[in-house]
């Protein structure tokens, strides 16, 4: 039988997810109907679903609609991306899979972006070791990958330093895993860091895989910041591989969309090969609706709703951190959906499983805990999902805030 090791953020949620009142563990935006997608384009007499359409298999590696609007949001003058360079899967969690199936083999030794909840199918064995409630598969240990985890501080903002990766770096290093912008505390990686990681990658012929399913939300960094980080794939490096999704910054969970963008057409080929293992095509239908919202027509509106839903939920966030900072400290979120706040009592860290299910019990509010879902060094740590609808996440919270005036001495300590 095969031993699967838990992963522990979806677990929590799958535990405890459908039985909160104020649910601001979750990372998506706050999720749109079809009709009020409809309501966001500026071509609201197009039809959403093609519904004369016969129901096969369709196109195996994505719909061509799909694939030219996903082109052209990676493409940049002179620097074009075709549509024959992408391949759609059933959400990120499978483009991350298929990244590891495909890239990764025995023998191999894989430097891995931390914390962070990039699924552990790209983690490999020694991840079991080191990060092991996020364990999803075991095809890492049938993959025998060895894998360092690249490690930001909250003291450094959350970045990732290049001299800690060249230390890393072994003779068969063969995969750099990203995450940008980065779950759970919302940093990114600048423009200067991923090019830093391009030389490193570039001087011993590494490929690096980016997680970017948080692009494009950035909600406190200009994109006329000389730092403004592109995705990877749009820098110039051939061997670049990024993963998104219509899930987090597009707020369509729902329909199971992701993909797989690369401009190396051998590292595509290979990733389509071992599709044909877990994918046939993915949804007709689901296809449809991601590409009508990646669209031009629709897809600004799309994304200016989001952006402008983090950025009110987030001074929120802010007031939530004023209020008790004698209890919470943070590093500020520059993108993406959450912020990973550490509690703590008289400067002693609380045990955060025990802090996130006393809360829920007490008021219903549901955070995730850092220790158990990140890592056991994350002692305190819990993360906050800010880009649910407002008047949740305002609500939950005023009662966390409750919570920590009154009942934080009943949280157990860390230890």
């Amino acid at each position: 039988m095969v031993n699967i090791h838990p992963f522990g953020v979806e677990a929590w949620m799958d535990k405890y997810e459908n039985h909160c009142k104020y649910n601001i563990a979750e990372t998506c935006c706050a999720s749109i109907s079809l009709d009020q997608l409809q309501e966001l384009s500026e071509d609201k007499g197009r039809p959403l679903l093609q519904t004369a359409k016969t129901l096969n298999y369709g196109a195996i590696r994505g719909s061509d609609a799909l694939r030219e609007n996903l082109a052209r949001l990676y493409s940049a003058k002179g620097n074009i991306l075709s549509p024959e360079r992408i391949v759609t899967t059933p959400g990120a969690i499978s483009a991350n899979y298929l990244c590891a199936y495909a890239l990764v083999g025995a023998g191999d030794h894989v430097i891995c972006h931390y914390p962070t909840c990039i699924p552990p199918t790209l983690l490999g064995r020694r991840s079991i070791l080191m990060c092991e409630d996020q364990s999803l598969y075991e095809v890492p240990r049938q993959l025998g990958a060895e894998v360092d985890l690249w490690r930001a501080k909250p003291e450094e903002g959350w970045a990732l330093q290049i001299e800690d990766l060249k230390r890393l770096i072994k003779p068969n290093t063969k995969l750099i895993i990203i995450n940008n912008p980065q779950n759970p505390t919302g940093a990114v990686l600048k423009k200067s860091v991923l090019q830093g990681i391009i030389d490193v990658a570039a001087e011993h012929d590494i490929t690096i895989m980016s997680d970017e399913v948080y692009r494009p939300l950035f909600h406190s960094i200009n994109p006329i910041d000389s730092e403004f980080p592109p995705s990877l794939i749009s820098m110039g490096y051939k061997k670049a591989v990024v993963t998104g999704s219509m899930s987090k910054a597009y707020a369509l969970a729902g329909i199971r969309v992701g993909w797989v963008a690369s401009r190396d057409p051998e590292i595509v080929e290979r990733i389509a090969e071992a599709r044909h293992y877990t994918t046939i095509s993915v949804s007709q239908l689901d296809e449809q609706v991601a590409a009508y919202a990646l669209h031009p027509n629709t897809v600004h509106s799309l994304l200016a709703r989001n952006i402008q839903l983090a950025k009110t939920n987030l001074a929120l966030m802010e007031r939530f951190m004023i209020k008790n900072d004698d209890a919470c400290e943070w590093v500020k979120p520059l993108a993406g959906t959450t912020a990973f706040v550490k509690v703590h009592r008289e400067g002693k860290p609380v045990d955060s499983v025990d802090f996130c299910e006393k809360l829920l019990e007490k008021t219903g509010v549901m955070f995730v805990p850092g220790s158990q879902c990140f890592g056991e060094e994350f002692k305190g740590y819990v993360r906050i999902g800010f880009v649910n609808h407002t008047e949740t996440v305002k609500e939950g919270l005023d009662k966390a805030t409750q919570f920590i005036r009154k009942n934080l001495d009943d949280v157990k300590l860390a230890e």
